[in-house]
């Protein structure tokens, strides 16, 4: 009886219920320190990237362009994916119409394509023109989620409350596995934003996703943020992926605003 408890027993944490990195993640890892296990095995097309399974800290920073700060108008979001070694792993860029973007500003349709450091795509995150307001209980925001590209393997949809941003990610099959609970105000003046990653029924916290305050300058000249997605290790890779396009989300939502915006 003791040796089955301790085989559900999880040292981090993590809710037996929700999907966790499979076998065959373990597998690509024990093959990258083994070339000739390497070179024997398969690439896995099923997973996003051999990165995600390994990861409790993905880093999310935004580049900041000059173009759009000088002319005033918008430009395509650009974003590098680092570990917590602060090493590139992705590099994501936003492809949308210029009409869009200078028009429907941050509520723009777009498409996130993301890459790893050979350039091929490994996740792509597409978002619909939809709404965004607290008035509005209904057409709310949603990502699709495909990794790799082609393949959907979840959803974040946003979740009408009237005080707080909350939103859920859901699996292929639009079932809810966890909830994103964000604070009452996203200002995040002089001081960290979080958004607290919670079990559907939002009584365990399993991670968050934070915006890093990066200096009054920054926040209010320009529109580059940072982000820091934490998250067990061992949680499964299509989940991590969903809360990089949560990322990109709530930046769009609630972060993309400065001075050439006004």
């Amino acid at each position: 009886m003791a040796s089955k408890d301790s085989q559900n027993q999880n040292p981090r944490g993590l809710p037996s219920f929700l999907p966790r990195a499979t076998s065959s993640d373990q597998n690509s890892q024990e093959a990258s320190s083994n070339p000739r296990k390497q070179a024997r095995q398969q690439p896995d097309v099923s997973q996003p990237s051999s990165f995600l399974p390994t990861l409790d800290l993905i880093i999310i920073h935004q580049q900041v362009e000059l173009l759009g700060m000088i002319l005033g108008t918008e430009t395509s979001n650009k974003y590098e994916i680092k570990n917590s070694l602060g090493q590139r792993i992705y590099f994501a860029v936003e492809e949308s119409i210029c009409f869009n973007r200078n028009v429907c500003s941050t509520l723009r349709a777009c498409t996130l394509r993301i890459t790893d450091n050979s350039g091929r795509e490994v996740i792509t995150v597409n978002r619909p023109l939809r709404c965004n307001s607290c008035w509005c209980p209904c057409y709310l925001q949603e990502l699709e989620i495909q990794a790799p590209p082609g393949t959907i393997v979840g959803y974040v949809a946003q979740k009408w409350d009237p005080f707080q941003p909350k939103f859920t990610i859901q699996n292929a099959n639009k079932e809810d596995i966890l909830k994103i609970v964000g604070p009452c105000a996203t200002c995040g003046c002089f001081g960290d934003v979080d958004f607290e990653v919670k079990t559907v029924d939002e009584k365990v916290t399993i991670g968050k996703i934070s915006k890093y305050w990066s200096g009054f300058v920054n926040d209010v000249f320009t529109n580059a943020d940072n982000f820091g997605i934490h998250v067990p290790a061992d949680l499964d890779v299509t989940l991590k992926a969903a809360m990089i396009g949560a990322c990109f989300l709530f930046d769009f939502m609630f972060f993309e605003h400065s001075l050439a915006g006004l």
